[in-house]
């Protein structure tokens, strides 16, 4: 289906959930950016708010994110008064200025907390923000998700949820450190059902240690029995000299390029067969999803969520190491919680991370944005523009894409390049860069 190019695909390459990424935040940045950014917030601005919630109840080998085993009672309650601390802070900053469209729970697993904790939350931001129409997402590990979780979603009213599946191929489960019976799938599936959350994700994953493509196939026609809304299909990022818990993975079991170039490929037409849309390369919905509709439309942008149907230019993020996103700045909390609970406690935003971005960041990430998100990109006011298209030259004679003036359009058989492509406008990259994964 996909023309195979493995020349082009052999540079590593971020996902570009930002640009700049967040491998280029320095701490040149602090308390008074965040105060600053906050302050210069519109009225009538849309905002969208995202608590990380950084624990879950069993680590999994393979998993980049910032979490920790939520083991201890006491370290939850903690780190839970300290959120509502910066709910405070945040709201006050803002002083009613911002409507918030969106509330995103994230982590981790927001569901390593109690369900009364979560009710807690969700009605402290409703009254620090004055949202109370805001629509709830949230993630949720499926493992132990009970019926008084089930509840409280339903008394929320959360409206979407994406489970963490990856696969329900028990060999590959137990390869990566994350063993979850199919019933604890199937189990949450239903509750969430019952609950009337009407929007499910599932998170799956290919080019894992011994995956081979009937694995995957199984575990994509059980998905598809499941009939969840969106689907995220990822690729296994190994590297484990960023992320040491990676080490305990049999690297000598992973699938070569072209292997996972050809579960890519398999995962993208056994699903748009069943009836999803494509959303940018590794995200698929409905057609009568919203961000199904949106890719349609042009209306698809890119967030630290990944791609997503939301129109806020301002993502607030609450909790040890969330991002929020500024149009002239990106600003990360302290990592560690231990670090932004101290300055919380202290009475300081934990900004420790994060770049100011300028005119020109902006006009570059919007082409990144153009190319993932719409297969189009301007260049036109870039002042490496000669640069680009030369570094894009070998896309170019492959058939891949095309320039219309100082237009790029991406061509068919382009998607799996298309965060190859994007880099092309990165003026950060280097081509030994070791920080990313392989781009399929």
């Amino acid at each position: 289906m996909w023309p195979y190019h493995p020349e082009l695909l052999a540079r590593p390459v971020p996902r570009y959930t930002s640009y700049p990424t967040a491998a280029e935040f320095g701490d040149a940045v602090g308390h008074d950016d965040m105060a600053a950014a906050l302050d210069a917030v519109d009225a009538n601005a849309t905002v969208s708010l995202y608590l990380h919630i950084p624990y879950c109840r069993a680590i999994c080998w393979y998993c980049g994110c910032n979490t920790g085993a939520a083991n201890r009672t006491t370290r939850l309650a903690a780190y839970l008064t300290r959120l509502h601390a910066e709910i405070d802070r945040v709201a006050a900053r803002l002083d009613g200025r911002g409507r918030i469209g969106r509330i995103a729970f994230g982590g981790g697993s927001p569901n390593a907390i109690s369900p009364d904790a979560f009710a807690a939350l969700v009605a402290h931001l409703r009254t620090a923000f004055a949202c109370k129409d805001a629509p709830l997402s949230l993630e949720v590990d499926p493992r132990g998700f009970a019926p008084n979780w089930a509840s409280v979603i339903a008394q929320t009213g959360v409206a979407r949820v994406s489970l963490g599946v990856q696969t329900f191929d028990h060999a590959l489960q137990a390869a990566i450190g994350r063993v979850q019976p199919r019933e604890d799938i199937l189990r949450a599936v239903t509750l969430l059902r019952g609950a009337g959350v009407g929007s499910l994700n599932f998170d799956l994953m290919y080019g894992l240690p011994g995956q081979t493509d009937a694995a995957l196939r199984a575990t994509l026609d059980e998905t598809i029995a499941l009939a969840p809304e969106r689907l995220a299909v990822f690729g296994y990022a190994h590297v484990p000299h960023l992320i040491p818990r990676q080490r305990r993975i049999d690297a000598t079991a992973l699938p070569g390029a072209a292997a996972r170039f050809a579960q890519a490929a398999s995962a993208h037409e056994r699903l748009t067969a069943a009836g999803y849309q494509s959303v940018g390369f590794d995200h698929f919905a409905k057609p009568d999803d919203p961000l199904a509709q949106a890719a349609a439309s042009g209306r698809l942008r890119r967030n630290f969520q990944g791609f997503t149907d939301d129109p806020a230019d301002i993502l607030i993020g609450l909790g040890a190491s969330a991002i929020s996103e500024f149009p002239d700045r990106l600003l990360q909390n302290a990592k560690k919680a231990g670090e932004w609970h101290q300055v919380i406690g202290a009475g300081r935003f934990a900004t420790a991370r994060g770049i100011r971005r300028t005119p020109l960041d902006r006009r570059r990430g919007a082409a990144i944005v153009g190319v993932l998100c719409h297969g189009v990109a301007d260049t036109d006011g870039l002042p490496e523009r000669d640069a680009i298209q030369t570094r894009l030259s070998p896309f170019e004679r492959a058939g891949l894409l095309r320039w219309e003036g100082y237009r790029l359009r991406l061509m068919a058989g382009a998607l799996p390049y298309a965060r190859s492509i994007a880099a092309a406008f990165d003026a950060w990259r280097s081509q030994d860069d070791t920080r990313f994964s392989h781009a399929v």
